[in-house]
């Protein structure tokens, strides 16, 4: 199985919270874990001095599913979508979930509300759980 980590699911990784167990659990079984540069941007603007280098190995054995314009396509479709019934979706979130949506991956988050998309599967990871 091909699983996109969002930021949330990073950060709890690198903090060594309970819930990172659950993405050593699927390395284990040998599930592919990826991720975008935006959670890496994310990340990295969040870290902590003595997180870099648990950081760097971390981002160094993720799969990076590419950005293109496929992707800024889909994401500008739902922006469209949703805005016009009222709701606001970050255009980093909205890149992610057509990231997940072109690689056909499970997208892995803490924040699902995030994440409307009918077209993906997102699966609620609670913070620090």
């Amino acid at each position: 199985m091909l699983v996109l980590a969002d930021t949330t699911v990073l950060i709890d990784y690198l903090r060594n919270a309970p819930s990172a167990e659950r993405l050593e659990r699927l390395l284990v079984r040998g599930d592919v874990v990826c991720t975008t540069a935006i959670n890496i941007e994310e990340i990295v603007r969040g870290l902590r001095s003595a997180e870099r280098g648990v950081a760097t190995r971390l981002v160094a054995g993720l799969v990076i599913v590419p950005l293109g314009a496929r992707e800024g396509w889909q994401a500008g479709a739902w922006r469209s979508h949703f805005g016009a019934r009222g709701t606001t979706l970050s255009q980093a979130d909205c890149l992610i979930a057509a990231a997940a949506l072109s690689a056909d991956a499970l997208l892995a988050t803490g924040n699902p509300k995030d994440f409307p998309m009918t077209e993906i599967v997102v699966e609620h990871w609670p913070v620090g759980r």
